[in-house]
């Protein structure tokens, strides 16, 4: 028997890996030529001043990443050293972006890492399950912070958005304001539910859960719903009796994590236009664009973020599809596909390291 069957890793198969690489460039690809237009680039000058923006960009990178595993870290009690969650998380990013947002990302798989970093069950669960509330309490309050700070009108102008087929089911330009909405919604839905669990009563909860899912329509995902009562019971019990500093440092790394995760667009574009930048709604677009991904069939939102890109941003870009979709390339190259082939390195050599201990 083979030391990972059973566990959430053995997924990870050969076309997993590539085939985000796959659609995420295909789209690209196919949008650049249909795009295409003579001197698109002709105005753009790579100077200093644009090796420092690129150079900002990568270092939001590194600060992103810095940022979980300090949270990796508190959330654990320190029970990781610097160099497990170092691994964990670019495992986790590597599950996150082989996985689909729709299908819940690397949950599992994460809660699996602890669980064999010797982090015990019960404590894993609860780590990762406060970890998915954190990043829910961030966009929760950012998104509308976003669309009133921003405006509306500004956020969701000049969309003019044409997807595959398959993706024109979950959005389309008429309806995208709709959709973010619904989605933040639903999104905030769970949130709050996971949080009365955790902090207030679990066992009320799983109840709720229990009941809802014995409807027809919903008996199937039945006994996942029994799972998810059970791990939020067991969190809540986790989490009690945390001091004001496991609060203070969980919470702003997790703001630091997802603000850097943003300013690398920031300074992307900054990097390949002269003209006066509002960084302000540029943020505010990617909360947006975060919202909407959620809903993304494809693995690590490939294809659906390309396109969400070249369509937010071409305002910023004197409406230049081609450049826009060149720099979405670019942000997918310096945010996104390094943790695949990070995960690829990475990977067996974990494996080896916790099951021959």
């Amino acid at each position: 028997m083979s030391s990972t069957e059973g566990s959430p890793i053995q997924n990870f198969k050969t076309y997993r890996l590539i085939l985000p690489v796959i659609i995420g460039l295909g789209v690209a690809s196919y949008m650049l030529i249909k795009n295409f237009t003579p001197g698109a680039f002709s105005k753009v000058n790579f100077t200093l001043e644009s090796s420092i923006w690129i150079f900002l960009a990568l270092s939001m990178v590194v600060v992103r990443d810095l940022a979980y595993m300090v949270r990796i870290r508190v959330l654990t009690d320190n029970l990781l050293s610097w160099r497990k969650s170092f691994q964990v998380i670019m495992l986790w990013e590597f599950a996150s972006a082989v996985i689909p947002p729709s299908l819940g990302g690397g949950f599992a798989v994460a809660i699996y890492l602890l669980n064999k970093e010797k982090v015990e069950l019960g404590k894993s669960i609860s780590v990762i399950l406060f970890s998915s509330l954190l990043d829910g309490i961030f966009l929760g309050v950012m998104a509308p912070m976003a669309y009133f700070l921003a405006g509306g009108e500004m956020l969701f102008a000049n969309l003019n958005i044409k997807l595959p087929q398959f993706l024109s089911y979950f959005i389309n330009e008429k309806s995208i304001a709709f959709t973010f909405w619904l989605v933040y919604f639903s999104v905030l839905f769970y949130k709050l539910l996971v949080a009365f669990a955790l902090f207030v009563d679990a066992a009320a909860v799983k109840k709720f859960l229990v009941t809802i899912f014995r409807l027809p329509v919903l008996r199937k995902f039945a006994l996942k719903a029994q799972a998810t009562g059970d791990e939020m019971i067991i969190a809540s019990a986790e989490l009690k009796g945390k001091t004001g500093s496991y609060w203070f440092w969980s919470i702003f790394s997790t703001f630091v994590s997802w603000s850097a995760r943003f300013l690398i667009i920031n300074f992307i574009i900054a990097a390949f236009t002269p003209d006066y930048l509002n960084h302000l709604v540029l943020y505010c677009k990617q909360i947006i664009i975060g919202i909407i991904n959620i809903i993304s069939p494809t693995p690590g939102g490939s294809g659906l973020a390309e396109i969400m890109f070249s369509q937010f941003f071409k305002a910023e870009l004197q409406n230049n599809l081609t450049l826009a979709t060149a720099l979405a390339l670019l942000w997918r190259l310096i945010s996104y596909y390094p943790y695949i082939f990070a995960g690829v390195i990475i990977l067996p050599r974990w494996i080896k390291r916790v099951y021959s201990n």
